[in-house]
């Protein structure tokens, strides 16, 4: 057997549970190729799990798109989640449901990084919704906010759906269907039920990827619409 790569030594359990999920017969992995290392390669397909932070694949994406491969990005959303906390010794001293509800929406999060590379047609985004284990230990003195207790790491439980979007079309049919035309962030976050800044980076990303235009004001709120 081949010695594993280095980034497989370091590889999070939700990382290495996607790239299993998502491979075929016949696919390579951790493999070098225009000087960075693929996580998944296939005949005419390269793969990167991302599980979050698309900001910083911009430049391995604009240079493998630029040299002409056609690439995957395959980026989980927590569709449920369960907050596992570990003791010392690795025992769960609590398993909770998380109330925070992801949806396929919640993508434009990380799209809003790459907005302008949305519609290069050698790209595609596939979106999974997921169940996960969010593991935490307690560490005193760090992540005030969570009163000590570190994410250590996030386990896959399941897959629940998927869906590939490839083009800015693609991301137009993730908006709700009762949006009003035109349409604000106010509208949109209150149509899809999502928090304003989210609605924003949705209004963002579509904008600079072509897909909507802003049409005028209501009151101090933009207007926009879909392009064509």
């Amino acid at each position: 057997m081949e010695s594993p790569h280095v980034g497989m030594l370091r590889e999070k359990p939700l990382h290495a549970s996607l790239k299993e999920w998502c491979s075929e017969p016949g696919d390579r992995f951790e493999v070098p190729m225009a000087g960075y290392v693929i996580d998944v390669v296939r005949e005419g397909l390269l793969i990167e799990v991302q599980t979050s932070g698309f900001s910083g694949m911009r430049k391995k994406l604009a240079s493998l798109l630029d040299a002409g491969f056609r690439v995957r990005i395959v980026h989980p959303i927590a569709e449920a989640q369960w907050i596992v906390r570990m003791g010392e010794g690795g025992e769960v001293l609590s398993r909770r449901k998380s109330p925070k509800r992801g949806s396929f929406l919640a993508v434009f999060s990380e799209l809003v990084s790459v907005p302008t590379l949305i519609d290069h047609d050698g790209l595609e985004v596939e979106v999974v919704l997921t169940h996960e284990d969010e593991l935490r230990t307690h560490q005193p003195g760090k992540a005030w906010r969570r009163k000590g207790w570190v994410v250590e790491e996030r386990h896959l439980v399941e897959v629940v759906d998927s869906q590939v979007l490839a083009s800015s079309a693609d991301l137009l049919g993730l908006l709700p269907p009762a949006l009003p035309d035109p349409f604000t962030t106010a509208d949109l976050a209150g149509a899809a039920g999502c928090p304003r800044r989210l609605a924003q980076q949705v209004a963002y990303t579509l904008k600079h990827a072509g897909a909507i235009r802003q049409t005028g004001k209501r009151g101090n709120a933009i207007e926009y619409r879909a392009s064509g």
